[in-house]
């Protein structure tokens, strides 16, 4: 096995390649990786190739030779680079693998975007047949359409795709700034969106937690995984038959209650619950065909993911980042 990763230097692909490289089930295989903004260093059974995936012969240099690809490189929401860099890229790699006499497996690492996680309403858990609906803006539109492309490749040339569908992921204390009042907010949405200027001064700094409401009033409902859930997945599924021109949800068995969370937090850490009416939407991504077909399960659930992110210790050289061109 020769495996082709994208954003390798990623949340997800940092915790992939040594969890790959450590699985006796691979032993002996080798990594390519294709980096670009951000460099890796070879090392053994680890070569490098740099490149966009927008330049045709870097992505065709990095696929001599490739078995498997995981491709988790994503561009988030920068217009200028979405088409060349999300689109192309994704197009550049599926021509490359097709034509490839080596190439068995391509995974792609698309993401809840596509059925427009709480952006819209369904009267239904989100199951893998569920209509695409991305939600406003570029990276879920390219999710959309990454989808597609594999999909079609499977239909026009046999391609033997897997897609696998994570929603928002979580690893060290993101869980614990995603519900910061403060400047040091993870993620979104925005607090400054839904909650005057003069309420967010007040919280910030203090044991507050932002018990969100949906459309109808009641506490938000919303899914998220673990970065190594995740990865558990990308290995259950790789050189697996199960996954052949397969979609699957990988998310926590139930989404997380924005009550439930306020209220634990309140019990365990003396944190007071804040109010937060949205106009957003409770849904459940189902997981039940991964956990049938792949024999997968994720280990984390919501009391797992909050003292996770509580009792994480962040060192001073380990900042937290969000990296979107790449």
């Amino acid at each position: 096995m020769k495996l082709l990763m994208t954003g390798v230097t990623g949340k997800v692909g940092s915790n992939l390649l040594p969890a790959f490289l450590a699985d006796s089930r691979f032993a002996g295989a080798g990594v390519v990786v294709l980096c670009h903004n951000r460099d890796l260093a070879p090392r053994h059974r680890v070569s490098v190739v740099k490149g966009s995936l927008a330049d045709r012969e870097s992505v065709e240099a990095a696929m001599a030779g490739v078995t498997h690809v995981v491709h988790m490189a994503a561009v988030k929401e920068s217009p200028d680079l979405v088409m060349d860099v999300a689109v192309k890229g994704m197009f550049h790699l599926l021509e490359a693998f097709r034509a490839s006499p080596t190439a068995r497996q391509f995974i792609l690492i698309g993401g809840d975007c596509s059925v427009g996680h709480i952006f819209h309403g369904y009267d239904h858990p989100v199951t893998e047949t569920s209509p695409r609906r991305a939600y406003p803006g570029c990276y879920a539109l390219t999710k959309v359409i990454e989808e597609v492309m594999l999909e079609q490749y499977q239909i026009q040339y046999g391609v033997n795709g897997c897609c696998l569908r994570p929603p928002w992921i979580m690893e060290k204390d993101d869980f614990r700034f995603a519900l910061s009042f403060g400047d040091d907010q993870f993620g979104g949405p925005p607090w400054a969106s839904l909650l005057p200027s003069d309420d967010l001064a007040r919280f910030a700094g203090r044991k507050a937690v932002p018990l969100m409401r949906d459309a109808t009033g009641a506490p938000l409902k919303r899914n998220f995984i673990h970065v190594s859930d995740v990865v558990a997945a990308i290995l259950a599924a790789l050189n697996n038959p199960a996954a052949e021109r397969e979609l699957f949800n990988i998310a926590m068995d139930e989404p997380v209650d924005y009550g439930r969370v306020a209220q634990y937090l309140e019990e365990t850490r003396g944190y007071f619950p804040v109010e937060v009416s949205t106009g957003f939407f409770s849904n459940w991504l189902d997981n039940a065909k991964a956990r049938l077909k792949l024999g997968w399960r994720p280990l984390y659930d919501m009391r797992a993911l909050i003292e996770d992110a509580w009792n994480f210790a962040r060192a001073s050289n380990d900042p937290r980042q969000v990296w979107y061109p790449g």
